[in-house]
């Protein structure tokens, strides 16, 4: 039995349903995982993608790319950045720099990223993920893991053009979403609806 089979029946079993609102053209996007309340968001959102049968990379600390974690985070697709705060002409490359230039030596990639950037409560997103969509030229499918209605997958695709409208389509989404923990989770407080 391969992986997608696999993650579907565990889908099947514990009553779970995949969104399929995936464009099946979409070979470069960057897609918002949200909510991001739990380590259990992490696993719901590699089987959705496993039984979508799409190679997702992901961001995450340079810290976790390193052993022993590296032996997990790799094979799943890891992405390690640089978090330290850049100075004054140093030469590292912006986390939006670095990631528009992957995809610009890419034909396909699809790119997850956590705006929240923590499980904890959190009102103010870090919106780098649409200047990197922006930049590069790709779509940004909205991602989640619901579980109230125990689905996950890929509910909208929004091809960027004007940031303020954009984000209030986005944040209208996500306040439709439950996340395992509610109470921290929150929409950007600056494009709420």
């Amino acid at each position: 039995m391969n992986l997608s089979a696999a993650c579907s029946r565990i889908f099947k079993a514990t009553g779970w349903t995949v969104d399929t609102n995936l464009p099946p053209e979409i070979k470069k996007c960057i897609i918002i995982a949200a909510p991001h309340t739990s380590n259990w968001d992490f696993w719901y959102t590699m089987a959705a993608f496993a039984i979508y049968r799409l190679k997702i990379r992901f961001t995450v600390k340079k810290e976790w790319m390193k052993f022993p974690f590296s032996l997990l985070m790799k094979p799943l697709g890891g992405i390690a950045i640089d978090r330290t705060p850049r100075t004054a002409g140093a030469d590292r490359k912006s986390f939006v720099e670095a990631m528009i230039d992957l995809f610009r030596q890419n034909e396909e990639l699809i790119i997850l990223i956590t705006p929240e950037g923590t499980r904890s409560f959190r009102d103010k997103w870090k919106t780098g993920f649409y200047h990197v969509a922006q930049g590069a030229g790709v779509p940004i499918c909205l991602g989640y893991v619901d579980y109230a209605k125990k689905k996950a997958g890929i509910g909208k695709v929004i091809y960027p053009g004007d940031y303020a409208a954009d984000m209030q389509v986005i944040m209208a989404f996500y306040g439709q979403v439950t996340a395992k923990f509610p109470e921290n989770f929150a929409v950007d407080k600056d494009f709420a609806p």
